[in-house]
């Protein structure tokens, strides 16, 4: 597809999707939402129907309508699951693309900053209710409990936390988990070098309370985005509204004074104390193990709950495998990011950037670059693992030619067996930024330190003009049995291949 046409294509989506509901609508449209009826029980049955139906590839998004203990409660389980069309979708583009086009146009919004737009809180549809003082009562919206092992019910995992620093006012819109504690209280955990982290110590060495709010029924976009690691001096509000293609709507609250969502659909607010700390955990994560053991963790006493008329509250299954919310979505997020940065950089020749949804959608990132000249795949590969947007938890990077499918896992370790060589080609970085929830860092007191792994498999630059010429496809001939493959019996589309043997300059000896 051309530019102009697909801006075209992305402006009519950007400007009919503001709000969850919205993106349910194209979702529905297109045969990806399901909504479930039958009564469901918050307490592992919701979680475990999610589970079930994740396992299947393009499976659908849930909709609980109908849940236990919660008349008129709703809650939408793993909104993107592993649906290439609902990622598109939430960036503003028509869905059908493939995984490294979904990628790279994201990659590009992400070059672009909008700042928000501040309306009237009057005027935000978040505000239909309030519930200030005695009223605060979190434990009236439906909250999962995801694993038999989970410290209590998990309200936030499709959310956005927003904290902001107080030396320089940037706001910060962030993923965390968020334990229902209390009806006046949720915990407040965040791994070591997180922004919400650093901006509540930072009110904190000022001896004040940090002001927070958590979001609970969101634009997938804002998820997204609240996901994804970008500079920590610029506000997520500007890459988001970059990949939306107009300003986010935002009010300031007269509560903690914070910038919040205008069309979000719940949103909890309060602050944080340095000496206010209660039991959190353990849940179930992201790697498919169970998290931090419970502990003392700061939380967040609520002074305000904002919500929509029947609000809609997102929830993230944590899991292994495709039923992974994390997966694709932290899979195109973070490869997106870590591909922008190296356009950033001035990288030439990088012509594809994948993190695989398999690895937990953040533990290996993989590139497919041109070669262009000596060192090329070893600076590609140093700086995608150490660039903002893939310096956090990923453990493994591999650069591959352009002749090899990043989103192919096949295609990437018949590169990785067949170019690189293990003495020469892997590298290690030692003492790199990981995650206290890392099950294979051991004792857990050197957590969140970790290290990661570089293995180059590209054509060693040196020798690859007389490398020898990998087996090759007749592109005439490939095209006639296209032609054919009905024909031939065969069901379906066939396979789409690009690379054709192209007879010039080859050498076998």
């Amino acid at each position: 597809m051309d530019d102009g046409k697909r801006v075209i294509e992305a402006a009519g989506i950007e400007r009919s999707i503001k709000s969850l509901g919205d993106w349910l609508a194209k979702v529905d449209a297109i045969g990806e939402l399901k909504r479930i009826s039958a009564p469901v029980d918050t307490d592992l049955e919701m979680s475990t129907i999610t589970y079930m139906s994740g396992k299947t590839l393009g499976a659908p998004t849930l909709l609980f309508e109908n849940i236990k203990g919660h008349r008129g409660g709703r809650l939408l389980f793993n909104p993107f699951g592993t649906s290439l069309n609902r990622v598109a979708l939430a960036i503003r583009e028509e869905p059908g693309k493939s995984a490294i086009e979904v990628t790279r146009i994201l990659s590009q919004k992400m070059q672009k900053r909008i700042p928000p737009h501040i309306i009237d809180a009057g005027l935000a549809p978040v505000n239909q209710n309030i519930d200030a003082g005695d009223k605060v009562d979190v434990t009236k919206f439906p909250a999962p409990t995801m694993w038999p092992l989970d410290g209590g019910k998990y309200i936030g995992t499709a959310d956005a936390v927003i904290t902001v620093d107080p030396t320089d006012n940037r706001v910060n819109v962030g993923t965390y988990r968020q334990m229902i504690q209390g009806p006046k209280q949720v915990g407040f955990y965040a791994s070591p070098g997180k922004d919400a982290v650093l901006d509540r110590e930072l009110w904190w060495a000022q001896g004040k309370p940090a002001p927070v709010a958590a979001v609970y029924g969101l634009d997938p976009l804002l998820f997204l985005v609240a996901g994804t690691s970008f500079p920590k001096n610029v506000s997520e509000y500007e890459f988001a509204g970059g990949i939306n293609g107009a300003p986010i709507d935002v009010f300031k609250s007269d509560v903690t004074g914070l910038l919040l969502p205008a069309d979000a659909e719940l949103i909890i607010e309060g602050f944080s104390y340095p000496d206010k700390t209660a039991s959190e955990g353990p849940f179930g994560e992201f790697t498919g193990y169970y998290g931090r053991p419970g502990g003392a963790t700061p939380y967040i006493d609520i002074k305000c709950i904002r919500y929509r008329n029947n609000p809609i509250v997102t929830s993230a299954l944590m899991a292994d495998g495709l039923s992974n919310e994390a997966g694709y979505l932290w899979g195109i997020s973070r490869a997106a990011k870590v591909w922008n940065d190296l356009d950033v950089l001035g990288v030439p020749g990088v012509k594809g950037v994948w993190s695989p949804p398999e690895a937990t959608g953040g533990g290996m990132t993989v590139v497919s670059i041109e070669q262009r000249y000596a060192g090329h795949a070893a600076q590609v590969a140093a700086l995608a693992a150490q660039c903002m947007g893939g310096a956090y938890f990923t453990k493994y990077i591999v650069v591959v030619d352009d002749d090899v499918d990043p989103t192919n896992l096949g295609d990437v370790i018949w590169a990785m067996v067949t170019r690189s060589r293990p003495a020469q080609s892997i590298d290690i970085m030692r003492e790199t930024w990981s995650t206290y929830l890392d099950p294979s860092q051991n004792p857990p007191e050197i957590r969140p330190w970790g290290s990661k792994c570089i293995i180059n498999a590209c054509k060693e630059f040196k020798y690859i003009k007389v490398f020898s010429p990998r087996n090759l496809l007749k592109k005439e001939m490939y095209e006639q049995v296209c032609a054919r493959w009905r024909e031939l019996g065969f069901e379906g589309a066939p396979p789409k291949i690009t690379n054709f043997e192209s007879f010039a300059g080859k050498h076998i000896g």
